[in-house]
């Protein structure tokens, strides 16, 4: 028998997983501080471009991807308003002690109890009091139906 080497038989390794984590302590990396919008908000931008290259005669690209998210957030922006869209903005912008991040998250999901939101944002645990979130929750649930 000859000492020859051989190609490896197993498969590469997957590389290690990125360092972005949403749990209780946010990890986000790179995206760390990158203005993040609700859907509500992409739903409005997304738009805008869309009636703009439509009255521009620019409309070419639009794609399946492209038709699929705005149906996407047609169905899950859950203000449809501009007026209401900023509102909501104004809401949670006052909150300085939420990460962007954050309070994209508690615009895009528009949980009904602050027990809810923190179940599902487990890393507004200790930076917004219950009653405060609660408050920002129920503002933001009369423009819902506004």
């Amino acid at each position: 028998m000859s000492d020859q080497f051989h190609a490896p038989t197993a498969r590469s390794k997957p590389p290690p997983p990125g360092e972005e984590e949403a749990s209780a302590v946010l990890r986000l990396g790179e995206f760390e501080d990158v203005d993040t919008l609700t859907l509500s908000e992409a739903s409005l931008v997304i738009n805008a471009l869309m009636t703009k290259r439509r009255k521009d005669r620019k409309d070419r690209n639009e794609t399946d991807v492209l038709n699929k998210t705005l149906d996407y957030l047609d169905a899950f922006a859950r203000f449809k308003q501009k007026e209401n869209v900023e509102a909501v903005e104004r809401l949670l912008s006052a909150h300085k002690e939420l990460t962007k991040f954050e309070r994209a998250q508690i615009g895009s999901l528009c949980c009904d109890s602050a027990d809810e939101c923190k179940t599902l944002i487990p890393s507004l645990t200790d930076k917004i009091s219950d009653e405060d979130l609660q408050e920002l929750l129920d503002e933001m649930a009369k423009l819902m139906s506004a």
